[in-house]
């Protein structure tokens, strides 16, 4: 894939901010630096109960688009909680995550992540799966680990449904800690992961996906985990709750 293609730059709010004021102040922010980014695509997902009030704000904006951080696998019923693809649809937004690490961790299994992501596609939301080994060791079995957490999570997927995935690479050990994975090492789990995307899709279709990395990104390793690691974007947890943080990201790409 080209390295200087527009970059995708996912903020993953998680749950915050506390109130919807405090919302409205951080996607302004996030709004006013991607209208000045002209090689980055930039996604915000905010909590669900504060989409429909951004969502009026982001509708004329120029690069800039809504997410949500999870959705269910059905589009109605009784399913007390949960949120369907079909109402994300409605309220404007374009993106949702599916199998964040956050709630594998609460018990969601790669074959609800697969049942999400079938429906999320066939629908047209710009579908974002999450993967990451939770250790590493000596063995190398986390390979191993990773291999079956990206075919299991993309059953059912089939190559008709591709043109709006996008995969996630979020390992768990990285995530919140001191530092990010080196580029290098980026770039070498990007080649591994698009070898078992070839073995289920072609090599053709594995190198047209889009690999973001998301692990304790910041404006000091941003670039060089895209362009030395070779990745298509980023997955940016608490950094995109801070406008001057996000700013400095968007502005590197």
């Amino acid at each position: 894939m080209n390295n200087r293609e527009k970059k995708i730059i996912v903020g993953n709010w998680k749950m915050n901010p506390p109130t919807i004021m405090e919302a409205r102040r951080i996607f302004g922010g996030a709004k006013r630096a991607a209208s000045k980014i002209r090689r980055a695509e930039v996604v915000i997902c905010p909590p669900f109960i504060f989409l429909s009030a951004l969502a009026q704000s982001a509708k004329n904006s120029r690069n800039i688009s809504l997410g949500v951080q999870n959705i269910f696998w059905e589009t109605a019923g009784s399913y007390t909680g949960e949120i369907s693809p079909t109402m994300v649809l409605s309220t404007g937004a374009k993106f949702t995550i599916i199998g964040h690490s956050e709630r594998r961790i609460l018990g969601e299994t790669d074959n609800q992540v697969a049942k999400k992501a079938v429906l999320a596609l066939k629908l047209g939301l710009r579908t974002i799966i999450c993967i990451g080994e939770n250790s590493r060791d000596e063995k190398g079995e986390y390979l191993n680990f990773l291999k079956n957490q990206i075919k299991n999570s993309l059953q059912g997927v089939s190559g008709k449904l591709l043109e709006n995935l996008i995969i996630a690479y979020e390992p768990v050990w990285a995530i919140g800690g001191k530092e990010a994975m080196r580029p290098g090492q980026v770039e070498e789990m990007g080649i591994f992961i698009r070898k078992i995307l070839a073995d289920i899709y072609e090599q053709e279709a594995a190198m047209k996906l889009s690999i973001l990395y998301g692990g304790s990104v910041d404006a000091k390793n941003a670039e060089a985990i895209v362009y030395q690691g070779n990745v298509q974007g980023l997955l940016i947890g608490r950094q995109s709750l801070e406008p001057e943080s996000f700013k400095a990201i968007l502005e590197v790409m």
